[in-house]
């Protein structure tokens, strides 16, 4: 897709005019093709019949069955983390559509890039009560980055474009498309796609290269600087340009819960995780700090604690985000550069100079070698610290790693190395 307000569609996203009449289910169905979409989670209720029924018709849709709403969105959303492509799920009105609210804010704080299909009553009775009917557009308005009530099947191959532009750029995150029963079941005659125009919308705002050049100047005047990489590193796909920012720069890094994988583990400049589950090296840095760089980060508060504790040493800390609206939300920031964490790092290498840190990286490895991440080993039975350390050492960190949320998710974090 293109960057300018009048987007021009790319090949792929465009549909070829019917001349026959094709229902609301079938041109949705031609829409999720068209942006490549590989396969479908969902359950099927009354309310999204029609658009089941349009599936079996096309034998180039792929759908998996899960069974729970819940485990649909999940599912999309696990589809998304570990593909880095856009999820895509479908639920049935009322009940159907309320059981996906879980797995999308769990989207919605993460950054994830989903499409949530949803049925709904047919427009005749919506408003009214009727059986299974929930305005999930406003249930889910503050957990959604956009949402839309289909109300006229010729909207819909607009809609669908512009959800997946939406969804996937920018702070990628979940997007809504409620389709009526009787919306789904109408006859309409398909109208080619051709430019998608979202007035307002600026996904990938222009690199400001005075702000750049000022977290640049800071670094080349620290002396103990320390980074925090976080999700956006991933989402963006800069792994290879953080890492070689950080050889550049000789700044030490610590990696949030989502920003594992973003920075090898195995680097000597990787301290590992900050903030209440973090290490001793890493906590350490971030009070002794004189600068922070925040890369795709967004402070949040199991990583700074107290606030008015964090950092207390730093004389300036620098946030480089996507988002406009993550800048200074949770933590004053003197420096910040707004832009793709892709595009900013690329532009800052060439002009990036090291910091002058070579005693305080000393100070870093001496940390790392007294104070690691211990647990008391038995000889009677299996720790599950030591368990991750096999499965890590088992699959040398290439896997796709899965937690649920508690202790274990913390010791994967802490324990394998990614």
């Amino acid at each position: 897709m293109g960057k300018s307000l009048a987007t021009t569609m790319s090949a792929s996203h465009t549909e070829k005019q019917t001349e026959n009449p094709i229902t609301g289910s079938e041109a949705l169905l031609r829409g999720l093709l068209s942006e490549g979409v590989e396969c479908v989670f969902g359950y099927p209720g009354g309310n999204v019949l029609y658009i089941y029924d349009a599936m079996v018709g096309n034998p180039d849709f792929k759908h998996l069955l899960t069974r729970h709403e819940q485990g649909a969105i999940h599912a999309a959303d696990g589809y998304a983390r570990s593909t880095g492509k856009i999820g895509v799920c479908i639920a049935t009105s009322g009940p159907g559509a309320t059981n996906l609210v879980t797995g999308i804010a769990t989207a919605f704080m993460d950054s994830v890039p989903l499409v949530i299909l949803t049925g709904n009553v047919p427009t005749t009775v919506m408003g009214t009560d009727a059986f299974q009917e929930a305005d999930i557009v406003s249930i889910t308005m503050p957990i959604t980055k956009h949402s839309y009530l289909v109300r006229d099947a010729n909207d819909l191959p607009r809609i669908i474009h512009e959800a997946f532009y939406l969804a996937g750029t920018g702070r990628k995150g979940p997007v809504l498309i409620d389709i009526p029963k009787d919306v789904s079941n109408q006859q309409i005659t398909a109208q080619p796609v051709e430019r998608i125009n979202l007035r307002g919308y600026h996904p990938e705002p222009a690199l400001n290269p005075a702000e750049i050049h000022s977290i640049i100047q800071a670094i080349a005047e620290s002396e103990k600087p320390v980074i925090i990489a976080g999700g956006g590193v991933i989402y963006s796909d800069a792994s290879k340009e953080l890492l070689e920012f950080v050889e550049k720069t000789r700044i030490p890094v610590a990696a949030t819960l989502l920003g594992l994988g973003g920075f090898p583990s195995s680097h000597e400049l990787c301290m590992g995780m900050p903030g209440m589950h973090g290490t001793y090296t890493a906590n350490m840095a971030i009070q002794q700090a004189d600068l922070i760089i925040s890369i795709g980060s967004r402070f949040d508060d199991r990583i700074t604690m107290k606030i008015d504790g964090f950092a207390p040493q730093a004389k300036k800390i620098a946030h480089i985000d996507i988002d406009p609206a993550e800048i200074g939300k949770n933590v004053h920031t003197e420096l910040s550069c707004v832009g793709d964490i892709k595009a900013v790092l690329a532009y800052a290498i060439p002009e990036a100079k090291p910091a002058r840190s070579d005693s305080w990286i000393r100070e870093i490895l001496q940390n790392k070698a007294a104070y690691p991440l211990r647990y008391d080993d038995s000889g009677s039975e299996l720790k599950p610290q030591y368990v991750i350390e096999m499965i890590s050492g088992t699959t040398g960190g290439e896997a796709i790693i899965t937690t649920d949320v508690g202790q274990h998710q913390m010791w994967t974090a802490q324990f394998y190395k990614f």
